[in-house]
């Protein structure tokens, strides 16, 4: 058997004004053929999980190609797109004959001229591959699942769990399911519902805990090969944009159409349900103030890299300054031009420093202060399940009892082991500000006694009512209070 198996993947804000090129890619995550590391990235798993099937069962051969990550942004520019894609069609058609293709994508990629960017890479795949060959690929949950991947595709499978602590466990899946498809095992019928509703779905706590724990439970049926929830992503204008249920059954599309529409209709019934409880500024520096003892966690959900926003804001930190709080961490705000004057300047050294503030004008202004460069560390990386997450050059200043990390590549906060990495031992400070909606809950709540979600308003379109899309092809809640009339 030989498997072909590459990943490109991005998640696209197409509000973003931070543009994504193809030195995104190279500066977050690139790796030619056979050059991929033991670890894997979010999106680049299925590649490991072939080399574990590989090795378990002789007589399969791996053919890779390139893997090519960017932190999420905004929209791709065309040339970059086309270089990235037609890289890796060229390695397939050199592979050829094989008989399953298996890829790593996100979901959420949108270029110049290109809405569906994993839709037009897998409909080139499967014209060089013919009909009868397996393609299969994982997606990022929040991703927009469009007509052309599923006539393109054999198996799509999104992760469950948001944070998306499963990607391997998901990657391992796809892997199994296309070699009993090759095999002649199975015959994967991919079948889908539109949900008409765009939230924000996390699975760390109710009610979708107890709803993905369904998914699971749907799995085990008889003729049910896999089960996908598709949140959707709220800040790509594209018209597919919104949530979806994905089942694969073997060979009985009508049992699947069937649970689609139930789990579907489900997920509908629990709109604007999901979310904890978010709190303004003032409301979550109030109940900080509060706590007396252990580490208060904010997090702050909308300046979230991971979203394709800067990371830069200021808006908490500002307020925070302006009571006076101390024992204080941030982890991070991203600056490169600050980070490169402190690595000029020296540890040790105390400056003059503006930081943050610089990416848009609803991000908050710049902070200027006089501080000390408290420690340097090149080429920086936190933790995120199985995965290493760079974060370029870091610098940690400290001034009027506040401590904050200052990265050059942006990303969100997904692990207290993003403040270990300068040096910073997170439970002895009152308070950590971190940039993440949800994926950074794992990782911080075993240290945290309260972790408060904070909504600061900006910058990202996190407001369905008044992101204005343009291009969005049908009703979907909470735009259109009962989307299915």
């Amino acid at each position: 058997m030989r498997i072909f198996t590459a990943s490109l993947a991005t998640e696209t804000n197409t509000f973003s004004p931070m543009y994504t090129d193809v030195h995104s890619f190279y500066q977050s995550f690139y790796a030619a053929p056979g050059q991929h590391p033991a670890t894997p990235t979010l999106c680049s798993a299925p590649l490991i999980a072939c080399r574990e099937y590989a090795q378990a069962h002789a007589g399969t051969e791996v053919i890779e190609g390139s893997c090519a990550w960017a932190e999420p942004g905004g929209l791709l520019n065309r040339q970059s797109y086309e270089l990235l894609r037609d890289e890796i069609l060229l390695q397939l058609r050199e592979a050829m004959p094989v008989q399953a293709v298996l890829l790593g994508l996100h979901g959420a990629m949108v270029a110049q001229g290109y809405d569906d960017c994993e839709g037009d890479l897998l409909q080139h795949v499967r014209a060089i591959t013919g009909p009868d060959v397996i393609i299969g690929a994982t997606l990022d949950p929040h991703s927009h699942l469009t007509a052309a991947r599923l006539q393109a595709a054999n198996l799509l499978i999104a992760f469950k769990e948001f944070p998306h602590l499963d990607f391997m466990q998901c990657a391992r899946e796809l892997v199994k399911l296309a070699v009993a498809a090759v095999q002649r095992q199975i015959t994967p019928s991919m079948s889908s519902f539109d949900c008409r509703m765009i939230d924000v779905l996390p699975t760390s706590h109710e009610p979708m805990r107890s709803f993905i724990a369904k998914v699971r439970q749907t799995e085990q049926q008889p003729g049910v090969l896999s089960v996908s929830v598709i949140h959707g992503f709220m800040a790509g204008d594209v018209p597919d944009m919104g949530s979806r249920l994905l089942v694969i059954t073997d060979n009985q599309p009508q049992l699947g159409q069937q649970l689609a529409r139930q789990l579907g209709l489900e997920l509908f019934s629990l709109r604007g349900k999901t979310l904890p409880e978010f709190h303004s500024i003032n409301a979550a520096l109030d109940l900080a103030r509060q706590c007396n003892t252990g580490t208060t966690v904010l997090a702050d959900v909308w300046d979230n890299p991971g979203g394709g926003v800067a990371g830069d804001g200021t808006l908490i930190l500002q307020q925070i300054i302006a009571r006076g709080l101390t024992g204080v961490a941030v982890g991070t705000i991203w600056d490169p031009m600050a980070v490169k004057l402190c690595f000029a300047a020296g540890e040790g050294a105390i400056i003059t420093l503006r930081f943050g503030g610089k990416s848009c004008a609803t991000a908050g202004a710049p902070i200027d202060k006089e501080v000390k460069v408290v420690r340097l560390k090149a080429n920086a990386q936190q933790q995120f399940a199985d995965s290493s997450v760079p974060m370029g050059d870091c610098a940690l200043i400290a001034f009027d009892g506040i401590e904050v990390i200052l990265n050059s590549n942006r990303c969100q906060s997904f692990d207290p082991s993003l403040f270990q990495a300068l040096g910073v031992v997170p439970r002895q400070y009152r308070l950590l500000l971190i940039k993440s909606t949800n994926h950074f809950y794992q990782g911080f709540a075993p240290l945290a006694a309260q972790i408060l979600y904070v909504d600061a308003g900006a910058p990202y379109p996190s407001d369905p009512k008044r992101n204005g899309y343009r291009k969005l092809s049908r009703p979907l809640w909470p735009i259109t209070e009962q989307p299915f009339d």
